[in-house]
């Protein structure tokens, strides 16, 4: 009797331990990272070595090399980044981006664009004397960027010639003059030709990154009306080229002291 109780103990407590192991190497283990191991890979070589992927990618490059090198234009002097308040490159740039605008905005909303204000940091090249292509609009104008047409008010514009001063860039402008007095205070501002009134509506064509504030320029954000041109200003640049046989700055002073 003694050996039997013993018995169903010993066998009582084979099943228990026998179910506690079953549900242990059936729960969900957790695991946790203990090394990580980085490896560079060199592809380049691989991939130069593929005769396959070269077929396929040769018919491309070699388009698109031949688009860009195609000449569109000429320069017959380096027009560079060079001044204090404005720059040749400045002057072009914004010249053009007013009068290929105005083209569009004309004809969509049969209005006319007063000026027009882009940010010298967003020119990232000159163009070189000589043979112009659409390489070099691209290098000009690297980004995506559209142009964007903003109603504003004189007093905004006000704000504007107030950000000017006080960034003491030569941020591209045209279709607007001012002068900076002794004092840092402006004076003899003209829109055009024509005084500046405050209470006036004046359209000024800027890219989209200004428009939504960009550079710290918020005054645009006080638009009350926006209009959209979708119009890329690197193909505002290659559209003029392509337009021109023989580009130029105009050098005349927008910002005097």
């Amino acid at each position: 009797m003694v050996k039997l109780t013993n018995y169903n103990i010993v066998l009582k407590q084979f099943v228990l331990l026998l179910t506690f192991t079953l549900t242990i190497s059936c729960a969900e283990k957790k695991y946790a990272v203990e090394k990580i191991v980085g490896k560079q890979i060199n592809i380049n070589e691989k991939i130069q070595e593929s005769t396959e992927i070269e077929k396929i990618i040769k018919p491309y490059r070699d388009r698109i090399d031949a688009d860009l090198s195609t000449v569109l234009s000429f320069a017959p002097e380096t027009i560079d980044k060079n001044g204090k308040w404005q720059t040749p490159m400045g002057n072009f740039l914004s010249d053009i981006t007013l009068e290929m605008s105005n083209v569009v905005f004309e004809k969509r909303e049969h209005k006319k664009i007063d000026f027009c204000l882009l940010n010298n940091g967003g020119i990232r090249s000159i163009i070189p004397k000589g043979n112009v292509t659409a390489r070099t609009a691209y290098e000009v104008m690297p980004f995506e960027n559209s142009t964007v047409v903003l109603a504003i008010s004189g007093k905004v514009v006000l704000e504007i010639v107030d950000y000017i001063i006080s960034e003491k860039k030569p941020h591209p402008l045209s279709g607007m003059s001012f002068t900076i007095n002794s004092d840092g205070k402006p004076s003899n501002i003209k829109i055009g030709n024509n005084n500046l009134e405050e209470e006036k509506v004046y359209y000024v064509v800027t890219s989209d990154y200004l428009a939504n504030g960009g550079d710290n320029m918020l005054f645009f954000k006080k638009n009350s009306q926006k209009f959209d041109l979708d119009y890329k200003l690197r193909n505002i640049i290659i559209d003029y080229f392509k337009s021109n046989k023989e580009i130029k700055a105009n050098t005349n002073q927008r910002i005097t002291e």
